[in-house]
């Protein structure tokens, strides 16, 4: 699913807001995600998952054209945990047992 059709999923469903009600509140949320990630934060949303940033340490890579060793900087990764109640319903299970 892209954003697009996440969007016309909230609209369908929610028939009383305007198309253009639903495109802010989605770009509002995913905006916010992105906020609090950039300060470091964890952003959890119950039963769906975590997200949160992991830094990831300088170390010595490899070109994989040439084969030659370069040095890979430190850097900030996005890292998702998901939530038991997303695990469940990927694997089948219920969720209330």
């Amino acid at each position: 699913m892209i954003r697009s059709e996440l969007i016309q999923k909230i609209a369908e469903d929610n028939p009383h807001l305007f198309q253009r009600d639903v495109e802010r509140i989605v770009a509002t949320v995913f905006d916010e995600i992105i906020a609090a990630m950039a300060r470091g934060d964890r952003v959890e949303l119950r039963g769906f998952g975590a997200f949160s940033v992991k830094r990831r340490d300088a170390r010595m890579g490899r070109n994989p054209r040439t084969g030659e060793a370069v040095e890979v900087e430190q850097k900030h990764v996005p890292f998702f945990k998901t939530g038991k109640l997303l695990r469940d319903r990927l694997n089948g299970l219920d969720s209330e047992g």
